[in-house]
């Protein structure tokens, strides 16, 4: 059988998403990642900003990478973000990944209060600051005038030096333009959970002109991708357990173009009408049909769901499977997270890493 590669010819790696829980479970579920084979695990800004959990993971593992899943660059300043970059890499001794994106205006402007500002030029900005101060804050700041930061710096402490001057930063991206800043000035693309497999495949000849646009090489950047993902014998209880997650998402006027482009567009704007304000989802599940579902989500059993999903690994360096999430318990959520691990492990096994479990 030939060895089983990523898309630059390595290893597959595998990543997680981690829950915001008691720092000792978090631990707990840190060490079993180890454990399994993980590369490595991200925490969600959802509500609070994920370097906190990430700084809990790492004090209590020793091999696994942390990193944020992302981290809303409109939300705070981007010397703050770099500050935290730094403490969560010195915790975890060089083991922090920064994962930035710009989320989506409702998000920025409507939940957390920020101006409203051009979401792509405001991350640009944002990267080459947090760079610049990575790199430099042990040694001083020269003063900033960007088109949305400004900074003396004249009554800044000089830092401790940092761990490493070099952070990684990959940038999400759903859309082509964000896409290509990523490809551009990233050390990492983190593809959207819209991507399937799939639309992830199609997208080859754009990330393969966009890196030779910029002069960079397919090595020069980790691609990882986040599939949605449903472990479960009974395939149709996984699609019914999906549903809410692709309604939700689907409800987002900004995202519409993206549902567009790949023909459900109609659905798309059926959910935005239904849903309004996003308080109750099942006023929308009756117009996510089981093909839309299957679009987004992969589910079914361990070895159907790896077949559906291999054809991320002519693009990526890494997965991140995501569990859908909207209106399930957490005895649901449990199980398909215990599904996650029984695919990692089985993956890693017929990749020849490990045994495949019984």
């Amino acid at each position: 059988m030939p060895k089983l590669v990523n898309a630059v010819g390595g290893e597959r790696r595998w990543w997680a998403v981690m829950p915001t829980l008691p720092a000792p479970a978090m631990g707990g579920i840190g060490q079993q990642m180890e454990q399994a084979g993980f590369e490595g695990c991200f925490s969600l800004q959802i509500y609070g900003p994920p370097f906190v959990p990430m700084a809990a993971t790492a004090a209590l593992t020793s091999s696994l990478k942390v990193g944020t899943g992302v981290a809303i660059a409109g939300t705070r300043s981007p010397v703050e973000t770099a500050y935290a970059a730094m403490d969560v890499d010195r915790i975890s001794n060089g083991r922090f990944v920064l994962g930035l994106g710009s989320s989506i205006k409702s998000c920025v402007t409507g939940m957390y209060g920020e101006p409203e500002r051009k979401l792509l030029s405001h991350l640009r900005e944002s990267v080459k600051v947090i760079r610049y101060v990575i790199a430099n804050a042990h040694k001083g700041l020269d003063p900033i005038k960007g088109e949305y930061f400004f900074a003396d710096f004249e009554e800044m402490m000089l830092t401790a030096p940092p761990v490493r001057e070099e952070i990684p930063i990959w940038i999400a991206a759903l859309q082509d333009k964000m896409t290509a800043l990523a490809l551009e000035v990233g050390d990492g693309l983190m593809v959207h959970a819209l991507w399937s497999a799939a639309y992830t495949r199609s997208r080859l000849p754009f990330i393969s002109d966009t890196l030779a646009k910029y002069g960079r090489k397919r090595e020069d950047i980790e691609i990882n991708a986040w599939p949605w993902i449903a472990v479960n014998d009974d395939k149709q209880k996984a699609i019914d357990d999906s549903r809410a997650t692709v309604a939700a998402y689907s409800g987002y006027k900004e995202y519409e173009p993206f549902f567009e482009a790949i023909g459900f567009g109609d659905q798309a704007r059926a959910c935005q009408l239904s849903l309004g304000e996003h308080g109750d989802i099942g006023k929308v599940i009756g117009n996510v049909s089981d093909e839309m579902v299957e679009a987004f989500v992969t589910c079914g059993p361990v070895d159907e769901v790896l077949e559906k999903i291999e054809p991320f690994w002519d693009v990526v360096d890494s997965l991140c499977p995501m569990t859908p999430y909207r209106d399930l318990t957490m005895e649901q959520l449990t199980d398909y997270n215990a599904g996650l691990f029984k695919l990692v492990a089985t993956a890693r096994a017929r990749a020849g890493m490990v045994a495949e479990p019984a």
